[in-house]
């Protein structure tokens, strides 16, 4: 055992020694130092994070680094698995969570790398494949209706939700199928994110490729952009997007956009960017209901090529309820334990296998949805919520989302803070604060690009409550 336990250490190390080598001490020391956990396996290699932020950021941002510095070290190229482990938040350091929110912060300051390479890049998702329930069925509709011809009713069309239930999907979908439209001329089209069109405006100012820029984007037939809602208090980044949209809206063409909020909620918007957002079809989508997810863990394991019953598939899709990205990884995790075990799936072993990480994920993911709707009203990001900043729209979101979190979470004080890197008292004192000023429904006033802004704070809990569905 004793000799199990030190190969296991020397395999967590050697990976995080590679790939700090890859991606630099600075990024490596935000990201993985502190709070990540390596684990190897036959089958995969798992790293386990301390919150959803950070397993989205690093899988958005990191994964080729991750994937190459496990192959250096196994000698072999093998899946790896972003999985969240809260009680790691307690190894985070208060450096360590402020030094993620300035990366975050200045993402867009450099340039873009491989901003073309990324605009051929085959595109995952089919509409075919998307599958459609009572809460995404709008979305759906509007998707193929737009991926049917060039110019559709719903223009712009603008998916929100929360994360993992299907918006990226969709964005996807509609930009393959004009791809493989035969019907006359191929339509011209592109999917990116709000970060990747940001950094590409800014390198093009830098490099004095201005008109470059808009010609690449205003002159197309379909312009798919995801995560929109990072644009929110970028002034000159909202300015050229405005003036692309409306090039490509007055040209007869199209639009889509996704984000985690609704374009009302999302903070640090300009009002005409917010206008034009709503001024087409805007749809929500909700988590699945119980029957769409055993559809989607049913397609996931044909994809996989695990033969699972039907009660594991109701066992599954019955503890978790949240998105589609949690029931896939819990899939995949019981697959890779048949696997080992070269044994058939059964509901003892997942009853087994899945009780640590349904106890880890159910409250978590709850939690990292609260912090992504609040930190998009605010028009910040969830990584200022973990910081030690204390601005006053910074301490003012940290507030809600702790609120939120003690009204619709079942997570104690002390998991709240692990978190959100703070200590139990910290969290305390917050609720306390924002429950005292709800009692006498005090104004709360916080900062936005156009200036300060206040509210009612019984208005602004039941806005941001609207959006959790």
């Amino acid at each position: 055992m004793a000799a199990t336990g030190d190969r296991a250490r020397a395999s967590h190390e050697a990976i995080l020694a590679s790939l700090a080598d890859r991606i630099g001490p600075q990024k490596f020391n935000a990201w993985f130092k502190a709070a990540t956990r390596v684990e190897v396996d036959e089958e995969h290699v798992r790293f386990n994070v301390p919150n959803p932020f950070v397993a989205t950021w690093i899988g958005n941002h990191f994964t080729e680094d991750m994937e190459a510095a496990v192959q250096k070290v196994t000698g072999r190229p093998q899946p790896i698995l972003i999985c969240v482990d809260t009680g790691l938040s307690r190894h985070c350091r208060r450096h360590q969570l402020d030094t993620q929110a300035t990366q975050v912060a200045r993402s867009t300051a450099g340039a873009a790398r491989g901003a073309s390479a990324k605009a051929a890049v085959q595109l995952r998702h089919s509409l075919e494949s998307f599958v459609v329930g009572p809460t995404n069925q709008l979305a759906y509709s509007a998707a193929t209706a737009v991926a049917a011809g060039a110019r559709s009713d719903f223009n712009p069309l603008f998916i929100h939700g929360g994360c993992g239930l299907g918006k990226t999907h969709l964005l996807q979908g509609i930009c393959n199928a004009a791809a493989a439209a035969t019907n006359g001329r191929s339509r011209r089209w592109r999917y990116v994110s709000g970060e990747q069109f940001t950094n590409e405006f800014i390198q093009a100012l830098k490099t004095k490729r201005l008109e470059e820029f808009r010609a690449t984007y205003r002159r197309l037939d379909l312009l798919a952009i995801d995560d929109v809602h990072f644009l929110a208090a970028k002034r000159a980044t909202q300015e050229e997007f405005l003036h692309t949209f409306n090039s490509i809206d007055a040209a007869g063409k199209q639009v889509v956009m996704a984000s985690d909020a609704h374009p009302r909620m999302v903070g640090q918007l300009t009002e005409q960017l917010v206008s034009r957002f709503i001024s087409g079809m805007v749809v929500k989508i909700d988590a699945p209901d119980h029957a769409t997810r055993v559809r989607i863990l049913r397609r996931r394991a044909t994809t996989i090529n695990v033969p699972v019953g039907e009660e594991v598939l109701e066992y599954i899709a019955m503890h978790i309820r949240g998105n589609v990205r949690e029931l896939e990884g819990a899939l995949v995790k019981l697959s890779a334990v048949a696997a080992l075990g070269n044994e058939p799936v059964t509901l003892a072993m997942a009853t087994d296998a899945l009780s640590e990480h349904l106890a880890q994920t159910d409250s978590a993911l709850t939690l990292g949805d609260i912090e992504m709707i609040v930190a998009a009203y605010f028009g910040i990001t969830p990584a200022d919520i973990h910081s030690s900043r204390r601005t006053r729209t910074v301490s003012l979101a940290r507030m809600v989302a702790m609120t939120l979190a003690r009204r619709h979470t079942p997570m104690s004080y002390p998991e709240i803070a692990r978190f959100m890197g703070k200590n139990h008292s910290s969290a305390v004192l917050a609720v306390q604060r924002f429950e005292k000023l709800l009692a006498v429904d005090a104004n709360v006033t916080w900062m936005t690009a156009s200036g300060p802004r206040s509210a009612p704070s019984r208005k602004l809990l039941d806005t941001i409550q609207e959006q959790l569905g």
